[in-house]
């Protein structure tokens, strides 16, 4: 069998397999319910067989939405919804992950479709961003975000304690606190946007303040059992390179140290100035660092597109997991096509009784 299709274990909780569906923005919801989209939507990643599938960046408060449309978990009546697809993924056989999130500074936009940009502040349906200083992101995030009070950092952090409680309630079994891609706690590490004097801005351990308290108080209301992970941005590709890996690390070391099981390795994406080398599994030597260096299990979702070479990132030891993102948006059944891309004896196992018996009996030419 290939490696990509070894079981993976992380506390009480095992994968099927190595291959993940990593949180993709649907932008689809009101008021940060759940509805049909999501359901079906997260249903038929679970139902093509990855072991794997965590909910999209799942706002903890009003504030901390990247659009209007994004999905919630800041209020009691989000849970029910959320629960609903929790069961779908699981009714398939997949694990259930859901990620919670803050968007900081990003916060108040358009739709990606619609201008991805800073909603005016005279619209109506906007809001004022916060971050950790009066800094903006600049291009076509151009609001400058309120800088944040103590008073205010107190707050967010019981929000993703909230948010967590209600993960679990809802059913969730795989907690990821998005720690990347510029939104909130990633601006707190990030020199481009952090610029407080006080204990939390300056050097590294000031920067690192904010994210280590968080994951400390969800740690406090997340059982030990079940893995509580983190998607951070370990490099910004901004010509600082080796210093932002070496502190990315330094942090990593102390989350796991607090509680961290598992992280998913991703860019900071704090400046509109960075210089990214896209390409095929770009991440992945970067990944495999921070594997060696802080010993703690890691997955990245960049660029990893095909079943050769997300196989390969596993049998070299630089993934303990293969986070496939737009493959699964083109075929949602991606794992049953990789099982046949490398030859597994009988890929149909993959898929669920109605769709395998089909798939496992017949040649193409008897399919009625």
């Amino acid at each position: 069998m290939s490696a990509l299709f070894d079981s993976f274990s992380l506390k009480d909780v095992t994968l099927k397999n190595r291959i993940a569906v990593p949180p993709m923005c649907q932008y689809s919801s009101e008021d940060g319910f759940a509805n049909q989209w999501h359901e079906a939507n997260y249903a038929s990643f679970a139902r093509g067989g990855a072991g794997l599938v965590i909910v999209e960046a799942t706002a903890v408060s009003p504030e901390g939405r990247i659009t209007p449309n994004c999905l919630g978990i800041w209020k009691e009546e989000h849970t029910e919804g959320l629960a609903n697809l929790a069961k779908r993924i699981k009714d398939q056989g997949a694990v259930a992950g859901i990620q919670i999130a803050h968007a900081g500074r990003k916060a108040s936009a358009n739709r990606p479709w619609e201008g991805d940009d800073h909603l005016p502040a005279e619209d109506p349906k906007a809001w004022q961003p916060i971050g950790p200083s009066a800094e903006a992101f600049g291009a076509h995030l151009s609001r400058t975000p309120e800088a944040m009070s103590k008073q205010d950092i107190e707050r967010v952090k019981q929000d993703f304690v909230n948010g967590a409680k209600r993960a679990l309630e809802a059913g969730f079994e795989w907690l990821e606190l998005h720690f990347a891609h510029g939104y909130l706690a990633q601006s707190f590490f990030s020199k481009h946007a952090n610029k407080r004097t006080d204990e939390y801005g300056g050097d590294a351990a000031g920067r690192g303040r904010f994210l280590l308290e968080t994951l400390d108080a969800v740690r406090e209301v997340w059982p030990q059992h079940l893995p509580l992970t983190i998607r951070f941005g370990v490099i910004e590709y901004d010509g600082d390179d080796e210093q932002t890996q070496a502190e990315s690390i330094a942090l990593i070391k102390q989350f796991k140290a607090q509680g961290a099981d598992f992280v998913s390795v991703s860019i900071g994406f704090n400046t509109p100035d960075a210089t990214i080398p896209w390409g095929p599994a770009f991440l992945a030597p970067v990944a495999e660092r921070v594997r060696n260096e802080a010993n703690i299990p890691v997955a990245t979702a960049w660029g990893v597109d095909t079943p050769e070479l997300a196989n390969d990132t596993i049998e070299k030891g630089q993934l303990d997991i293969v986070m496939v993102g737009r493959m699964h948006l083109t075929n949602p059944h991606w794992t049953y096509f990789a099982a046949k891309t490398l030859a597994e004896d009988n890929p149909s196992w993959v898929m669920p009784a109605p769709y395998a018996h089909w798939l496992q009996r017949y040649a193409p030419s008897d399919e009625r």
